[in-house]
């Protein structure tokens, strides 16, 4: 990995408050909590929920469902209250500060609550590897919750989990879990496409928001004269990120942002998915809370035109990263250059988790049948540049469907070119390279046609980088779970197709014919 360098610029010292902790998937609204269970819904059902009676808004809506035929009625959560027995139950209430970090919120009773109102006889817990330390105190805490079931049992998923893509539910259901509870992360993979219920618990850390508010002043003195700021961060920090927003607000700081790329939650940033900033947002700096700059780094790739500054919640100190932009994407331009002149492709569908989209999956072999291009599908978990050399020279070039950021962050470590999926598709021609906008042709489209946004090349919009043809300028996205990123994304949540898009394409037997709109 390319080495980066950072600037301290000091501390900023105040007294800790507490942040209200943001919750996961099911919120938590005081003792309630949202049900899983999806139940149809009209307006007088949502009235009589507002109204605080779940019973009757649920007869609402039995009621009306059996009248409606042809429109579909919007799903809606029922408000279930934690009940009082687990709320104030001793060994949950005295965890925090014998057995679990008092700053981490594990959720307890909300997951405690979930496990017992399901009636789940096995529950699997999935943790990061920076969090599997408290696994077994978990796993403790949980059990006497399951059902009474001499096979009841509380499962420790610990594979390597590196993000929210890495969901377990494949290998849960394959146990027969009946829950799984998912800490350290957001939902990526919503509840409706997994194979058996989820939790997702994203184990917020209480942060002291007037000291990252403080750090922010000290490097900005004067609201007047300070850049626009954009305040971002992992998920375990969101709260956070709002709370000083507010804070900046009133001492006077212009119009801060909190950027989302959707479905990701405001402010929060994934190593593979950031917003990219419109030069017409005017934002001159980001201010990222993180223990580490993974996260940090996939905001720069998007955003190379906007200063980077990361808040360290632990040591309370504000640092300015820096970002190698010409030697990254001028070792992916030589990566893709070198598998343009492959004529056998080998392609990786990641089975690490959910990283490994079946979508994306068929769209590449799609275009490598188009281009009569040879090609093998290989199923592995985890790519390592011993691992691929294994197969030897039977494959010139590579696209991996599971992380960019093996391709970005350890690309020049493998002998044959190891691409993205949108390097896979500039390679083949069917976007133009960051260092192409504007000056080639490209699916049959002029330069002018490409920066305009023509249908053949994609979206190539101009505004945020260099599309005059600079060896190493332009746009490097990082949308690849962003809904409205590009179609080489793995995206579960349906996206607006764009004036560009290429017609579906079914497969029968081997032909592809294209389908009738």
């Amino acid at each position: 990995m390319r080495e980066c360098s950072a600037i301290l610029l000091g501390q900023a010292w105040a007294q800790p408050t507490e942040i209200p902790v943001a919750q996961a998937c099911l919120v938590l609204k005081g003792n309630e909590v949202l049900n899983p269970l999806l139940v149809s819904s009209s307006h007088a059902a949502a009235a009589a929920m507002d109204a605080g009676d779940p019973s009757t808004s649920l007869a609402v809506t039995a009621a009306e469902s059996s009248q409606t035929t042809k429109k579909k009625a919007p799903k809606r959560f029922i408000h279930t209250p934690i009940p009082p027995s687990i709320l104030s139950d001793p060994t949950l209430a005295t965890a925090a500060t014998s057995l679990l970090p008092a700053a981490y919120n594990f959720e307890l009773p909300k997951t405690a609550h979930r496990i017992r109102s399901s009636g789940a006889r096995r529950a699997a817990l999935q943790l990061p590897e920076g969090l599997l330390l408290f696994s077994l105190p978990l796993s403790h805490l949980l059990g006497p919750f399951l059902a009474e079931d001499p096979s009841n049992d509380v499962l420790i998923l610990a594979d390597p989990t590196y993000g929210a893509c890495c969901l377990a539910d494949r290998p849960a259901k394959a146990l027969e879990a009946d829950l799984l509870v998912h800490y350290g992360h957001s939902c990526l993979v919503p509840v409706t496409s997994s194979l058996l219920p989820v939790l997702y618990v994203f184990v917020e850390i209480r942060v002291d928001a007037l000291r990252l508010a403080a750090a922010v002043r000290t490097a900005f003195p004067d609201p007047a004269a300070a850049p626009r700021l954009a305040l971002a961060g992992t998920v375990q920090f969101i709260s956070a990120v709002h709370a000083a927003r507010e804070m900046l607000t009133r001492d006077g700081y212009r119009d801060i942002l909190v950027p989302q790329a959707k479905p990701l939650s405001a402010g929060e940033i994934l190593g593979c998915t950031a917003p990219t900033l419109k030069k017409s947002e005017g934002v001159g700096a980001v201010v990222f809370v993180a223990d580490g700059r993974f996260h940090l780094e996939a905001f720069m790739i998007a955003n190379p035109g906007v200063k980077a500054y990361r808040f360290d919640p632990f040591l309370g100190v504000l640092v300015l990263e820096e970002y190698d932009h010409v030697g990254m994407k001028q070792a992916r331009k030589e990566a893709v250059l070198a598998a343009r002149k492959a004529k056998s492709w080998g392609v990786v569908l990641g089975t690490l988790g959910r990283q490994g989209s079946v979508k994306v999956l068929d769209r590449v072999v799609e275009h490598l049948e188009e281009k009569g291009l040879e090609h093998t599908v290989v199923l592995m978990s985890e790519l390592s540049p011993t691992r691929m050399e294994l197969f030897g020279d039977s494959v010139d070039a590579w696209v991996q469907i599971a992380c960019p950021r093996l391709s970005i962050d350890w690309g020049e470590g493998f002998k044959k070119p190891v691409l993205t999926t949108f390097e896979f598709d500039v390679a083949l021609g069917y976007v133009p390279g960051w260092w192409e906008k504007g000056t080639r042709e490209c699916g049959g489209g002029t330069g002018s046609g490409c920066c305009s946004g023509s249908g053949t090349c994609g979206d190539c919009d101009c505004s945020n980088g260099d599309c005059g043809g600079s060896d190493f300028g332009g746009d490097y996205p990082m949308d690849y779970y962003s809904q409205d990123g590009g179609d080489w994304n793995g995206c579960y949540m349906k996206k607006k197709p764009s004036t560009g898009e290429r017609k579906p394409r079914v497969r029968i037997g081997n032909s592809v014919q294209v389908e009738q709109q």
